[in-house]
């Protein structure tokens, strides 16, 4: 079974499937890539934990970032978040970002706790 949480025309922000939770992919308001990196983790934890999961089960993170010169902004800001002993797989890359302002967007596969 498949249960979609906060489905729009365009997209569902949970999709939950054999006990794996997908989100959406998520982002931060703020100036520096560390304020954005930090508001879009706590978005982040608040769809996991409706999703029924936690950051010690995130199975996978892809990072996007608008420009790798901020890759250590955003790692400073991840490596203090990730729960000791649960890193999960992850991928960084560039992109350009669905707004300019946007400077990381992160998605998210965790298991369901």
């Amino acid at each position: 079974m498949i249960e979609r949480l906060d489905t729009s025309t365009r997209m569902s922000k949970i999709v939950k499937h054999n006990g794996v939770a997908y989100l959406c992919g998520q982002v931060g308001e703020g100036e520096t890539v560390a304020e954005q990196t930090r508001e879009c983790l706590s978005r982040i934890e608040a769809l996991l934990q409706k999703a029924g999961s936690s950051p010690e089960h995130i199975l996978q993170a892809v990072i996007w970032l608008a420009d790798m010169a901020d890759f250590a902004e955003m790692n400073a800001v991840w490596d203090a978040w990730v729960p000791e002993g649960h890193a999960p797989a992850r991928a960084c890359g560039e992109a350009k970002l669905a707004r300019p302002v946007l400077r990381v967007e992160i998605i998210v596969t965790a298991a369901i706790a």
